[in-house]
């Protein structure tokens, strides 16, 4: 399974970035094979639609699976219509939220975390 995680650095021991829209970094990670593909998100520095963009985004990269630290309105519509997991309130290490993951210790989430624009304040 692919999976996504917000960061704030290019491999699995930098910590998750807590915004989704707005994040540094996606690190797209296969999950049986372990095999990591860093993209800056270039939705972080958008006037608007950051949460669409990004999720426009998981998507290409046909990821089943987000795991970040909060989710907007506009992000969580547009990933929830993409078939795609929301997994929140993940904080810490890259690799501790990976391996949290694969052990079902989180859950996905049934609606958005914070208001829109919060990744701007």
């Amino acid at each position: 399974m692919k999976i996504c995680i917000s960061s704030t650095g290019n491999d699995l021991n930098a910590k998750i970035d807590p915004r989704f829209g707005r994040c540094q970094i996606f690190l797209f990670v296969d999950t049986d094979s372990l095999e990591m593909e860093a993209v800056p998100n270039p939705a972080a520095t958008s006037g608007g639609g950051a949460g669409t963009k990004a999720a426009q985004l998981v998507f290409e990269k046909k990821a089943e699976a987000v795991l970040t630290g909060n989710v907007g309105p506009n992000a969580y519509t547009a990933l929830e219509a993409a078939g795609i997991k929301i997994y929140t309130g993940i904080s810490g290490i890259c690799q501790e939220a990976l391996d949290a993951f694969k052990q079902g210790k989180i859950s996905s989430i049934e609606g958005p975390t914070v208001e829109s624009h919060t990744g701007l304040k």
